[in-house]
């Protein structure tokens, strides 16, 4: 493509525009649409430049931009100049997060907006609210199968809910991350309604098939998401006499992004919600977007010139909006969701280090850091521009998805290591106290994910029971223990809701018909505030894992080189049971924390030789920033505790 070319496009859609649109200030626009109008017209070719009707939906393209522009207020508008000032904004140390469900946080928006003061409290300054959607009653997927895009969930509040706890979020430096479900929507969106009714245009913005041939077909090389729940890739609809495609369940309808009328829309929905004040966006489902016959129909290329496309818009009409994608693959592919520069994220800012929250469950059951180790070796290193997000649970259900190749290296056969991993976490391995729950067990294969919350996986549900007060002290450590690894590993740390306070496994669920036969509502829990006053009072768990997140936060912000500039080296030493990286500044010469973590449940040594060559003086005492104290060290030899860290630096 010449640029020429996409100039005389863009000249050719300016003169189209409507008066509505070309009479309104668009001088920022303007000057964002024209430095980005050639990589936006590269893409939107290479992905609908083959149909007639190309350069229509072009000036469709641009003119939804503008439109989302033109209602962008001038307080997020300013808040967009700010950030292109400081683009390496998101990449301070001083953001910490917390995923969660507005209604089992504060019962809806209006109690989340009551209860920030909770998040300033323990430190946290950005939140992600679970999808907040419309969804049918019972059939929603935890606010994943959304059935209007622009209409908040009657049963969390109003649009002007949100707006009201945005402001006041952001008038206490707090950010706002919402999601946007981009694969699908339920199958009473109004979109879907239509196809049902025979509209063909809507019939086309998702995959349908009058017979079993090209279903057939697709489902020779897909995998199932779902395999024991809803098994299969298609969904044969009786009033719509068609076949559609239901990748997660029968009732989500995959969206055909073929159409450049559905990649429109879905830009539209994004720059709405940014609009309404998200700073972040969580993109669900990313690696699902392109379906072609032949493949998996997961993280192929087109995938990704989609997420580039969406990127690129954004950044004309919001471009201080960062996107997450939601790609829980293998680590190999989960790094090109950032995108293929060498140094700004041209796709998702922000990815989801999930190969690094499963390695962690993988040291906290095999009470050493081999697999941890080994694995992170072999994570791909980051775009410099780009960041992950850490975390230890989430609303999810935690994968073991590693490389069979690490499991090997790390000295375990794969097969038998992952059932072991499986048995551990669900408590069925002798000795284990974890009170986890086997999701979407497969009885043919003995694969299977785990559900359960922090607390109850790591022992403490267990303890609490049997007034086993060592395996209370136990399971506390190894919370402290995990929150240290998401703060200090690079990246901002995603705390997940409840884990702060203790919660565990919420049994509830099993009284709702509508959530019964899915376990993963064991963890996600309806905050009892009782239970969480308890964090201001001293010798209670509450007050305990609290005071110690909390600490532990207030710390990371104090250390610049807890900031994501690719700035960690990761250290082999001789102790399998030690986890040990080096983080430091590239700025300054001497500056630099030195993380040593004891998944073991016996005290550790680290010979102070084995990390030597990473510290910048070799002569030196250390302190522990954490604790404010100087560490065991006898004969150059450092003692770690069971189950303990360090966060050490020079004096």
């Amino acid at each position: 493509m010449y640029e020429q070319i996409s100039h005389s496009l863009l000249n050719d859609i300016l003169n189209q525009i409507k008066p509505e649109i070309s009479d309104q200030d668009l001088r920022h626009f303007y000057t964002r649409l024209g430095a980005n109008f050639y990589a936006i017209h590269g893409l939107f070719e290479r992905l609908y430049g083959d149909r007639p009707d190309f350069n229509e939906q072009a000036l469709k393209l641009v003119e939804t931009m503008a439109r989302k522009y033109i209602k962008r207020s001038e307080k997020l508008k300013q808040i967009d100049i700010d950030r292109e000032k400081d683009y390496n904004w998101f990449l301070s140390q001083k953001w910490v997060g917390m995923a969660l469900y507005a209604n089992g946080f504060a019962g809806d928006l209006k109690g989340m907006k009551n209860h920030l003061n909770y998040f300033q409290e323990l430190g946290i300054n950005m939140v992600h609210i679970m999808p907040i959607m419309e969804c049918p009653d019972g059939r929603s997927d935890g606010g994943y199968a959304v059935s209007d895009f622009r209409a908040i969930d009657d049963r969390v509040g109003t649009l002007e809910d949100l707006q009201a706890l945005s402001k006041e979020m952001h008038s206490r430096d707090i950010l706002l991350a919402l999601d946007v479900v981009l694969n699908h929507t339920s199958d009473e969106h109004e979109w879907a309604q239509k196809a049902r009714a025979g509209d063909e245009t809507y019939q086309d913005y998702y995959y349908t098939f009058k017979t079993r041939n090209i279903p057939d077909m697709f489902e020779e090389s897909m995998l199932e998401v779902f395999p024991e729940t809803a098994p299969g890739n298609f969904t044969w609809d009786e009033e719509m006499q068609r076949w559609v495609m239901t990748v997660f369940n029968d009732y989500q309808w995959d969206l055909n992004y073929s159409n450049p009328s559905v990649f429109i829309e879905m830009l539209d929905i994004i720059l709405y919600w940014a609009n309404q004040g998200a700073d972040i966006l969580r993109l669900d489902a990313v690696a699902f977007l392109w379906k072609k016959i032949g493949s998996t129909c997961q993280n192929e290329h087109e995938a990704h010139l989609i997420l580039q496309l969406l990127k690129d818009c954004c950044q004309v009409t919001a471009p201080g909006v960062l996107f997450i994608a939601e790609a829980i693959v293998a680590p190999v592919e989960v790094t090109k969701y950032f995108g293929e520069d060498a140094v700004i994220a041209k796709e998702c800012e922000i990815a989801y280090n999930a190969t690094f929250m499963a390695l962690l469950w993988d040291a906290v059951a095999t009470k050493n850091a081999n697999l941890l180790t080994q694995g992170i070796k072999s994570l791909p290193v980051k775009l410099e521009r780009a960041t992950w997000l850490n975390y230890i649970r989430c609303h999810d259900d935690i994968g073991l998805g590693f490389d069979n190749q690490d499991i090997i290296q790390a000295g375990y056969d794969p097969n038998s290591h992952r059932r072991f991993l499986i048995d551990f976490l669900t408590g069925r391995y002798e000795n284990s106290h974890s009170h986890g729950l086997p999701f979407a067990e497969n009885s043919k294969t003995g694969d299977a994910r785990i559900s359960g919350s922090l607390a109850s996986l790591v022992g403490l549900e267990y303890a609490l029971k049997n007034n086993d007060i060592q395996a209370q002290q136990d399971a506390i450590q190894i919370i402290t223990l995990l929150h240290s690894m998401i703060l200090s590993f690079g990246g901002i740390p995603l705390l997940y809701y409840g884990d702060e306070i203790g919660t565990l496994n919420d049994d509830s669920y099993l009284e709702d018909p509508n959530k019964m036969d899915d376990n993963r509502w064991v963890h996600r829990p309806f905050i009892d505030w009782d239970k969480a006053e308890k964090r201001n009072t001293p010798g209670t768990v509450e007050y305990e894992i609290f005071s110690a997140i909390k600490k532990m936060i207030s710390v990371r912000k104090e250390i610049e080189v807890f900031s994501d500039f690719n700035n960690r080296e990761l250290i082999d030493v001789g102790n399998p049971n030690l986890f040990v990286f080096n983080r430091y500044s590239s700025q300054r010469y001497n500056e630099q924390v030195l993380v040593v973590a004891n998944f073991n449940n016996q005290p550790q040594k680290l010979d102070m030789q084995d990390v030597a060559g990473c510290m910048k003086e070799r002569e030196c005492q250390f302190i522990d920033l954490y604790t404010r104290q100087k560490p065991e060290i006898f004969n150059n030899t450092l003692v770690i505790p069971r189950f303990g860290f360090y966060w050490l630096s020079t004096i």
